[in-house]
């Protein structure tokens, strides 16, 4: 292995595991795969990008044994729903040499929280503001289409030895990922966000508020480009609400963009227009489900219902409830959630408790309903 080759090891096999796997083994790095799903994955996978330029990236080690893939490795990356963030963290934890960062490509469904209470303290860490690629299995463990960049991409980076440590880091990734990437100041600026959180639940919420739970749609709508008003007057409500949190916690001034500046809009309507319009969002279904007519229900098992309410929307409030923050868009989407039939989740009872350095941590796992 040439001196600065990486070896990284990715958890988890979903659409952006499978999209880092190809580009960043085709940009240097030698990747090792765990997942429950090894077995399904060939030692090469092909990617397509949004500019029609192929990546062929191989797989050097996989398994389902962390002990298998994660010693040696320079950086584990966590491409995991947020219910498995935990069990993952407890699961690698004993084979983690002291060096080895470990980071979430998904940053906001309680990543920072779990590994500082779960990993050894001097373990760097490491997430991504946002996902770095919008991203689509098209053959499991075989291909995968990448649909989008970002411009840049914004990290967060903590328990690293210094900041020369920190910067080469930055670099690495960058190089990596063949984005600009930016450090942020605080692990705050990565764990809370207001995409995926409150983008796909408002949407879900203006899509079916007033489904009975036994109606049929006759077709598959387009989550994007079906977009209408009332989605944006309620996703600008709940990020109203969210900056209300942010003001109280030691989140960095203007790290976290208000969803009209990240879209360069001025109201709901132009939002509107903007989430019709983007290319990278083109073609994506909303998550339903066929049944035996051949009409259409909301899928409630999809990750939109069952990773971004329970552990992205959930924690916001948790946190606003705690500062005693009013946040009744968000509560009257939640509130919807728990009466989905069939149930496709209960909210979690999260609960934050402070320890060293003012951090918070998650202590409960439990499926409670709030």
């Amino acid at each position: 292995m040439k001196k600065n080759e990486q070896t990284i090891c990715l958890c988890g096999g979903g659409s952006l595991g499978h999209v880092i796997a190809g580009t960043t083994s085709t940009n240097g790095a030698h990747v090792n795969l765990l997942s429950p799903h090894a077995d399904m994955w060939d030692k090469q996978i092909s990617i397509r990008d949004c500019t029609g330029k192929n990546f062929y990236g191989n797989i050097m080690r996989k398994s389902s044994q962390p002990e298998d893939v994660i010693p040696g490795a320079d950086l584990v990356i966590l491409c995991v729903p947020g219910n498995l963030i935990r069990p993952v963290l407890k699961k690698i934890r004993p084979y983690l040499e002291i060096k080895t960062a470990v980071g979430a490509v998904v940053s906001s469904s309680g990543f920072f929280f779990a590994a500082q209470e779960i990993l050894n303290e001097e373990t760097p860490l490491f997430g991504f503001q946002r996902v770095p690629y919008i991203a689509r299995i098209c053959e499991y463990g075989k291909s995968a289409e990448l649909l989008g960049y970002k411009k840049k991409l914004f990290l967060a980076a903590e328990n690293f030895y210094s900041d020369k440590t920190k910067e080469r880091f930055r670099t690495t990734i960058e190089k990596l990922f063949l984005t600009p990437t930016d450090l942020l100041d605080s692990y705050w600026d990565a764990a809370l966000t207001n995409s995926n959180p409150l983008l796909h639940p408002c949407r879900l919420f203006g899509l079916w508020h007033n489904w009975d739970g036994k109606s049929t749609f006759p077709r598959r709508s387009l989550f994007y480009e079906d977009w209408d008003d009332f989605s944006s007057e309620t996703l600008l409500a709940a990020d109203e609400e969210f900056f209300r949190l942010l003001k109280t916690l030691p989140v960095t001034p203007n790290a976290i963009p208000s969803l009209l500046n990240y879209y360069e809009c001025t109201n709901a309507r132009t939002l509107t227009q903007k989430l019709q319009s983007i290319p990278a969002f083109k073609g994506i279904f909303s998550p339903m489900t066929a049944v035996s007519d051949g009409s259409f229900i909301p899928d409630t098992s999809n990750r939109y219902f069952s990773e971004d309410i329970p552990f992205g929307m959930q924690i916001i409030r948790q946190l606003a409830l705690d500062r005693n923050i009013e946040t009744p868009m968000i509560e009257k989407i939640l509130s919807w959630a728990k009466l989905l039939p069939p149930p496709p989740f209960t909210l979690n009872e999260i609960r934050f408790y402070k320890f060293n350095k003012n951090q918070y941590a998650i202590f409960s796992e439990r499926g409670l309903a709030a």
